[in-house]
C-alpha cells in the first residue's frame, strides 16, 4: 500500500491490531476530513473531524458505551496519525440503529473507507424510506 500524507495506512493498521487484540472486530470503517482528502473528495470549506472511526464488535456487549469508547480512543496514536479521532464503538444492533441517527456515522458510511468486515455481514445500506438509497462504504 502506498502511503499518503493525508492517511497513514500503516499506523491505521497498527491501531486496528491494538483494538482487535482486545475485542474481535466485525466491522471497521474510517472517515472524516482526512479520509475525504485521501479519497479525493473536494472539501466544502468546512473542515470537520479529521478522523471518525466506527468499530463494531459483539464483544462490546459486556462494556458500557462510554468505557468501550474511552478504551478504543485511548489506543489511537494522534501523533502518528497527525490528528485525533472521534471513535464510535457499537454492537451490531446498536450500529443498525445509530447508522441513521448519528450524522458522523452516516457520513462514514456514505464517504468513508470500509477497512474490515468479517464473514457475517452487517448491512450498510440506508433504508430507502428515509431517502438514503444504497450506500457503499468503499
Amino acid at each position: 500500500m502506498e502511503l499518503n500524507p493525508a492517511l497513514n495506512l500503516r499506523e491505521l493498521q497498527r491501531y486496528l491490531g491494538r483494538v482487535d487484540d482486545r475485542w474481535p472486530l466485525a466491522v471497521v470503517m474510517v472517515g472524516g476530513s482526512r479520509v475525504d482528502e485521501f479519497r479525493g473528495f473536494t472539501p466544502d470549506g468546512v473542515r470537520d473531524t479529521p478522523f471518525v472511526v466506527v468499530l463494531v464488535s459483539h464483544a462490546f456487549e459486556s462494556l458500557p458505551t462510554h468505557e468501550r469508547t474511552y478504551q478504543a480512543a485511548s489506543l489511537w496514536d494522534a501523533l502518528e496519525m497527525g490528528d485525533p479521532a472521534e471513535v464510535y464503538c457499537f454492537t451490531t444492533p446498536e450500529f443498525l440503529r445509530r447508522r441513521l441517527s448519528t450524522p458522523a456515522v452516516r457520513a462514514v458510511i456514505e464517504r468513508g473507507l470500509l477497512m474490515f468486515q468479517d464473514s457475517a455481514p452487517v448491512p450498510f445500506a440506508m433504508p430507502r424510506e428515509r431517502g438514503g438509497g444504497e450506500a457503499h462504504p468503499g
